[in-house]
């Protein structure tokens, strides 16, 4: 495999990734609803790197094996993370920057605090930062037959609109889609505060060794703000939370100013 051997041609150049892995159905089902959009360009790990948030690969070589390659659509998979996959997308496989980055479609919500772990959005954060439009997108279930066309109308919709206009500068999305065919519709608005707690459980294995398994439950500290994601994607809205890679806040009243005298 040649790098940069991938140009844009007549269409937009669309790259897709994950953290679920290149056999993923959410990914797949991701590429079906792009095509239409674009040249589809896929560069995923090769098996489920959930929970990974923006790491890189540092110690070890990465590899990238090309699986698919028709007319509008190319895939790779990669040993590395969803970030690797998008460095490697535009250092090493593509010859133009894409119009758009799309990563998902996660098997599982990504809302709340759950957008610092989650391997998706680190992938929409690099985009970001290399000022490439980027949307990420999660389905609410992690049922093994989840039904990946409730997400169809949204994916096409904002990713048609990014495409024609862009996205405001350093400014991403993170959109996550209740598991129902009786979405109520769409809502821009905040990611909830809380935390995830109890979030290992203590066995023993066979030989009486202990270990800890992560589990846990995300605890909502404000269940009655209406304008978090939590709150509409428990009453069947799409939540699209505006995200930035910035986690500087500007010490705008004076308290960090203050509690350093």
């Amino acid at each position: 495999m040649k790098d940069r051997t991938i140009s844009r041609g007549a269409r937009p150049l669309i790259l897709v990734t994950n953290d679920d892995g290149i056999e993923a159905q959410g990914i797949k089902s991701l590429v079906t609803y792009l095509m239409p959009l674009g040249d589809v360009v896929v560069v995923a790990p090769d098996s489920a790197r959930s929970g990974q948030s923006a790491a890189i690969t540092v110690n070890v070589p990465l590899r990238v094996t090309q699986v698919e390659n028709q007319k509008g659509y190319v895939a790779f998979k990669t040993t590395g993370t969803p970030v690797d996959c998008v460095k490697l997308a535009l250092n090493v496989l593509l010859s133009d920057a894409p119009d758009l980055i799309v990563s998902g479609i996660n098997h599982g919500s990504n809302s709340g605090v759950s957008v610092v772990y989650s391997g998706t959005m680190g992938a929409v954060f690099e985009g970001i930062i290399h000022g490439i439009p980027s949307i990420g997108f999660s389905l609410c279930s992690f049922s093994h037959d989840a039904d990946f066309s409730v997400c169809r109308n949204v994916v096409e919709r904002l990713c048609k609109k990014a495409l024609q206009q862009g996205l405001p500068s350093q400014l991403g999305l993170n959109v996550n889609i209740p598991a129902t065919d009786s979405i109520q519709g769409e809502v821009v608005c905040r990611a909830a505060r809380g935390k995830w707690v109890s979030e290992y459980e203590s066995r023993v294995d066979p030989f009486g060794r202990p270990y800890h398994w992560l589990t846990g439950y995300f605890e909502n500290a404000e269940p009655d703000a209406e304008d978090t994601d939590e709150y509409n994607l428990a009453r069947n809205y799409i939540s699209i939370v505006p995200v930035t890679p910035d986690r500087s806040l500007p010490d705008v009243d004076g308290r960090i100013a203050q509690w350093m005298e």
